[in-house]
């Protein structure tokens, strides 16, 4: 372009474009401010997509509350471990979250040989579904197998299964055949989700977490202290020997 004709088009164009770039600076700045968990290795309340993974970990430090909560309710949530553990574990999470997933696949396991079966942990598992219909139906699903005893057993099958977020994976005719292959009885299974028995504890557990800070998936309470994100296991480990 020759330099008479830049000129003419700064002079002509330049302040609108200044200003238009500015406020995009600004919006930028904005979203980022109001968005802390954008970056952050777990799904947020209000998020519609989930966060990529970040080397494959998710957070690597634990987010916590101001202090302690106590006295966070556990009454009728599935449990594992023994009654006199000196250390309680509170897992707010929702069956479609991926890093939820990764926390059941990369923590579980080692959290529970090293301390849930050795008696100082007792681990109870809360849903917070938000992530739609199917974390819903799911949630509720898990707890018609808690009728069978079979919580955990369902619990493990749906993170094994996670396909996507409500594309069908968790849809209601698929957790009856996942009951089925667990085998539980399929005609009591089929009448609990069929009347729709848990899907009020569902919403209730999800809007009591709310109470307690929970936005995120998974948040883990430790002695009331929070932990956010998929964690890695040795994140975790380190919180518990502090209460141990």
């Amino acid at each position: 372009m020759p330099i008479k004709d830049f000129e003419d088009f700064t002079n002509k164009y330049g302040t609108p474009l200044s200003i238009l770039i500015g406020a995009m600076i600004i919006a930028g700045s904005i979203f980022f401010s109001l968005n802390p968990d954008f970056k952050l290795g777990n799904f947020a309340l209000n998020n519609t997509a989930p966060t990529a993974p970040t080397g494959g970990t998710g957070n690597t430090q634990p987010v916590a509350a101001p202090g302690p909560i106590q006295n966070i309710a556990t009454n009728g949530l599935p449990v594992l471990g023994k009654a006199n553990a000196p250390v309680t574990v509170v897992e707010f999470a929702d069956f479609q979250c991926p890093f939820c997933g990764r926390f059941f696949k990369d923590t579980m396991a080692k959290l529970k040989t090293d301390y849930i079966d050795t008696g100082k942990v007792k681990f109870y598992y809360s849903d917070f579904a938000f992530l739609g219909a199917e974390s819903f139906t799911a949630g509720q699903a898990a707890k018609c197998a808690q009728d069978q005893g079979k919580f955990w057993q369902y619990h493990d099958y749906l993170y094994n299964n996670q396909n996507g977020e409500n594309q069908g994976a968790f849809a209601v005719d698929n957790l009856k055949t996942f009951a089925g292959s667990l085998g539980l009885s399929q005609t009591q299974f089929n009448s609990c989700m069929d009347s729709k028995k848990y899907e009020q504890a569902v919403k209730d557990e999800t809007e009591r977490a709310k109470t307690y800070g929970v936005n995120a998936t998974p948040t883990s309470f430790v002695n009331g202290e929070m932990v956010r994100g998929a964690v890695p296991y040795d994140t975790l480990k380190a919180k518990i020997e502090e209460k141990l």
